[in-house]
């Protein structure tokens, strides 16, 4: 992970005290997990339209939703397997949406265009070497370039500029993958040690 844990540990701090704010207006996990869809789609609609830093302040606010769905959850007391299974499947299509978008904005050239979908290669690798570990029962919380991470790395890009923008798609590309399969030699060699 490239963010330390002591700014994930204040940031969590800082979310439960908004997520009271939430379900002081009724909002439930799940109602916040699916409007932090919203802002992914419009930052993926911003890139497409070429106007890269609108997309970057709606990635802002899609990471933002993303965090207070999970903040509202531990406040409520309310996480749930099926609230996860949620969660993370918004958060597939919101990544979705977003490379989407870049892939309209970078179609007519040929080198961007191959680290948008090598990018969203990665991203979605992520996730799922993650997700097939824990159903076999391995813990996988390693890796360098989570969500979070890769939120951050085209926020930066975006919003200091449009060659920016494609560098740090360039940079997903690789360290994202780079950390799937990182995730699949670690949880190789777990499930190589543990009995049947």
């Amino acid at each position: 992970m490239l963010i330390p844990a002591g700014i994930r540990d204040g940031a969590r701090r800082i979310m439960a005290g908004i997520a009271r704010g939430a379900i002081a207006l009724k909002l439930t996990p799940n109602a916040v997990t699916v409007l932090g869809l919203v802002p992914a789609i419009l930052g993926g609609w911003a890139f497409a339209d070429g106007r890269v830093r609108l997309g970057g302040l709606f990635l802002l606010l899609s990471g933002f939703m993303d965090m207070l769905d999970g903040a509202v959850a531990r406040v409520t007391g309310g996480e749930s397997k099926g609230g996860a299974l949620l969660d993370s499947t918004i958060d597939r299509y919101a990544e979705i949406a977003v490379y989407l978008g870049l892939a309209l904005f970078y179609r007519d050239s040929v080198w961007p265009l191959t680290g948008v979908i090598l990018a969203l290669c990665g991203s979605l690798m992520v996730s799922y070497v993650k997700a097939r570990a824990e159903g076999l029962g391995l813990t996988c919380d390693v890796g360098m370039l989570q969500r979070p991470e890769r939120l951050i790395i085209l926020m930066l890009g975006a919003f200091i500029g449009r060659g920016y923008l494609e560098w740090a798609v360039y940079l997903i590309a690789v360290l994202a993958n780079m950390t799937a399969f990182e995730r699949l030699i670690r949880m190789k060699k777990q499930a190589g040690t543990q009995k049947p």
